[in-house]
């Protein structure tokens, strides 16, 4: 299994930050791939709940069993199942007015087309996704005023 680690500083709140991690038509404006949920079992992504998702990778489109491990202020961990296992953690800490996000990516693929859909993730991420998609998302963040 191989992993990627990318962290930014993002000008809102943890609480602002897991607002985006957990929302899935936010996580579609920002996330590394782009994807299409199919099914979940709820309006947001929580812990323990599930989502069917599909979406576009190296040419073929394939589809993932989403399992949220942990959504909390902190962190939001999942892993999506398919053709090819990620396994996906966010750590979020309060920076002053700030939070810093850390993200982590590990991927595994099995059998031959797995193993293959696995270096075409790869290869996006070591080419930056996972930088990219913290950047999309440092810029979705909208601090939330209080009054």
């Amino acid at each position: 299994m191989c992993s990627w680690h990318s962290n930014t500083t993002v000008s809102g709140s943890p609480t602002d930050v897991l607002a985006l991690l957990t929302e899935p038509d936010a996580i579609a404006r920002w996330a590394p791939v782009p994807f299409e949920v199919l099914a979940l079992d709820g309006p947001r992504l929580e812990s323990g709940s599930r989502a069917r998702v599909a979406g576009r990778l190296a040419g073929r489109s394939i589809e993932f069993d989403v399992d949220v491990l942990r959504a909390s202020q902190e962190r939001f961990e999942l892993v999506a199942q398919g053709p090819i296992c990620i396994d996906v953690k966010y750590r979020v800490r309060p920076a002053g007015g700030a939070s810093e996000v850390e993200a982590s990516i590990a991927v595994e693929g099995r059998g031959l087309f797995g193993r293959a859909l696995a270096k075409a993730t790869e290869a996006l991420l070591a080419g930056g996704a996972l930088r990219m998609s913290l950047e999309r998302l440092a810029g979705e963040v909208r601090p939330v005023l209080t009054a």
